[in-house]
């Protein structure tokens, strides 16, 4: 007889449901919005509210003191907080600032806001360092009063007080002080160096801006102020790595665009100083909009494709090129050192912590200030130019040498490639991708998108066999298998065989699916196939997973900002830019949303811009990540066995109500 199952303890309903209010999404998750290594990161976002003033032209003087009991007081001559009521929520305005995540005064930026460059982005920040602080006290001197306000774990404890300012007070700044909770992070000690670093730049970036940092455990205290700005940080920097002379002068340089621009907002730009050695380590960092950005992103990219095409346009025109040799944009900037500084109206990072730029309109808008002021200054000064090519030229013979020493190995017993695979002419294979792309349709259009010079393309028809238990020996009976076995120069491996990789045709093997559940189990289908019968492949970093968007937004220009073309990955993309387009100002129903059914709806060059650039794409690399190899088998098993058909039953049970899939 059967009895019935108790599910009390397991009881999926309403109440089931828990709403995160106000800060407490920070406090559940910190990790998700900012690093938790040390408080360092909280600090900066503090730090860059007062360097945003700076920036603005409205404050002077920035200091940041390490107090004794470990905690940290950032102090500016800016405009204030504004301390009156707000007019929607009726609670003083610096209370909302830091207490309410997504409040801010950069959100309206072509509509003369208060702020038309900013490193914060999504009011975010100070929120943040307020949630995950045991005690933050601010000090607002403004409109001839000083106002005091303190929160203890986000919560208010000591509400907005104001009094009369007496002769000597300064008119008007902020003073944040905090007190990181240590709980949240690994280690609650800042690193000194980190932020001496941090401040540093920010006076380079801040031509005429005085930032201090001061000690009261040790009484130290040291000032920045650069009237040189990049050039002076750049050379300084290269003078302590002991670097010696650049090959050339420094080219230096900047240009913002004005109202008439095509395509850019007025303001929009970059100032770089840029510097080629011949040995050494080299010095390289970029900033958008005062933030560092370690990773770098689309604006390094747009610095690296203008230097390219002015190099190369020089050394074709005075034919110093040697016959068979092709530079390619690493040639060039191989040796480069730089400081570059972009200035973007609504940039787009990776993450909150802001370590790369994912901005799509920064690579042309680098890159197209930056290529003609070097080619006319190669072209006006030839012997450096000369110099310059040499240099670059250098580069790329020793990269073929490297290349040749490879194609030597590879020359004994090629198989024939598969008459679907459309090759690239590289044969770097540190460069070199193949792409896996489901269905003809969308092969086509990866074609004529791709770059041939480095992209491979190898369309697949249908869904590829789940290989989980299929024999090594047997795999090569299904086509698709075997034509991506022979198309990527490895056979098929257990995990610690010894194998051959010196075929191996393709550093990165992306796998490039429609954006829906059809696409999804494609991947899974693939990535069984490489973990079973590739597994070194996976553990080597050589399989991606490319990420095309479901959705296009058509939004029209405003303010500052012109009409523009934004892809969303997925439906909480897709809502995150339309309530952003709302407090633009833009109008419900004023863009358009095209869906994208399959790869196959996009023409050549969406599929370049969203998909295939290195510049602008996004690639997830596989990897097994905090799951061992042990686990990832189990659950493989119990996800791909033919005789698994329970245990996969029960996990759906369990864990179906979570998927967010688009159908």
């Amino acid at each position: 007889m059967a009895t019935k199952k108790n599910t009390a303890a397991s009881d999926y309903s309403e109440s089931s449901i828990r709403v995160l209010k106000g800060l407490e999404p920070v406090k559940q998750r910190p990790g998700m919005y900012t690093r938790t290594e040390n408080p360092l990161h909280i600090i900066q976002e503090v730090i860059d509210n007062a360097s945003d003033e700076a920036l603005g032209g409205h404050c002077k003087n920035i200091l940041v003191t390490v107090n004794a009991d470990s905690s940290v007081t950032v102090e500016d001559d800016g405009r204030g907080i504004p301390v009156g009521l707000h007019p929607e929520e009726q609670v003083p305005t610096v209370e909302i600032v830091f207490t309410r995540l997504h409040a801010g005064g950069k959100f309206d930026k072509g509509s003369g806001g208060a702020y038309a460059f900013s490193g914060g982005l999504h009011g975010v920040g100070v929120s943040v360092t307020n949630a995950l602080s045991k005690r933050l006290e601010i000090t607002v001197w403004r409109e001839a009063g000083i106002h005091t306000l303190c929160f203890a774990h986000g919560e208010i404890i000591e509400p907005l007080k104001t009094q009369a300012q007496s002769r000597g007070d300064k008119k008007n700044g902020t003073r944040v002080t905090v007190w990181p909770d240590a709980k949240y992070f690994d280690s609650p000690l800042i690193s000194s160096t980190e932020l001496q670093r941090l401040l540093r730049s920010k006076a380079v970036l801040l031509p005429g801006v005085k930032v201090t940092l001061a000690n009261t455990k040790t009484g130290e205290s040291q000032t920045w102020q650069y009237d040189e700005g990049l050039r002076g940080y750049l050379t300084e920097s290269l003078n302590q790595a002991a670097h010696g002379e650049p090959l050339i002068p420094l080219f230096e340089g900047e240009q913002f665009a004005n109202a008439d621009a095509d395509g850019f907002a007025e303001g929009e730009g970059a100032s770089w100083v840029v510097a080629w050695t011949e040995e050494g380590a080299v010095v390289r960092e970029s900033y958008v909009n005062l933030i560092p950005t370690p990773a770098g992103g689309t604006h390094e990219s747009g610095l690296r494709d203008g230097l390219f095409g002015a190099v190369k346009s020089f050394a074709e025109m005075h034919s110093l090129l040697p016959k068979g040799v092709k530079l390619l944009p690493e040639d060039v900037f191989a040796r480069v050192s730089f400081v570059l500084s972009a200035k973007v109206l609504d940039p787009q990072f990776q993450g909150q912590i802001k370590e790369r730029l994912n901005s799509r309109d920064a690579v042309r808008l680098v890159s197209s200030f930056c290529k003609p002021p070097l080619e006319l200054w190669l072209n006006s000064h030839v012997e450096y130019g000369k110099k310059l090519a040499e240099l670059v030229i250098k580069q790329a013979q020793s990269r073929l040498r490297s290349l040749q020493k490879v194609e030597k190995k590879k020359s004994s017993g090629v198989a024939v490639l598969p008459g679907k695979l459309t090759d690239c002419e590289s044969n770097d294979i540190s460069r070199n991708e193949i792409f896996l792309v489901e269905g003809d349709s969308a092969g086509g259009s990866a074609k004529m998108g791709r770059d041939k010079e480095f992209q491979a393309i190898l369309p697949l028809r249908g869904k590829v066999l789940n290989s989980w238990e299929s024999e090594r020996d047997r795999l090569f009976a299904n086509n698709e298998i075997h034509d991506i076995a022979v198309a990527i120069g490895v056979d098929p491996h257990g995990l610690k065989d010894e194998i051959d990789l010196s075929n191996l045709r393709y550093g990165k093997i992306c796998i490039l699916s429609d954006a829906d559940v059809d696409g999804s189990h494609i991947q899974v289908l693939l990535l069984t196939l490489f973990f079973k019968h590739f597994p070194q492949l996976i553990a080597r970093g050589h399989i991606c997973i490319a990420r095309p968007p479901l959705f296009r937004v058509d939004a029209p220009a405003r303010g500052k900002k012109p009409a523009q073309k934004i892809y969303a990955l997925d439906q909480g993309e897709l809502i995150a830019i339309e309530d952003k387009l709302r407090k633009d100002g833009v109008k419900d129903g004023a863009w358009s949303i095209s869906r994208f059914k399959g790869l196959g709806e996009m023409n050549a060059g969406q599929l370049w811009e969203t998909t295939m650039n290195p510049d602008t794409r996004r690639l997830l690399p596989v990897a097994l990540g905090e799951f061992d190899q042990d686990f990832s088998e189990a659950r493989f098993n119990m996800l791909m066995g033919k005789g698994e058909a329970a245990a996969r039953r029960a996990w759906l049970e369990e864990h179906g109500n979570e998927v967010e899939a688009d159908i």
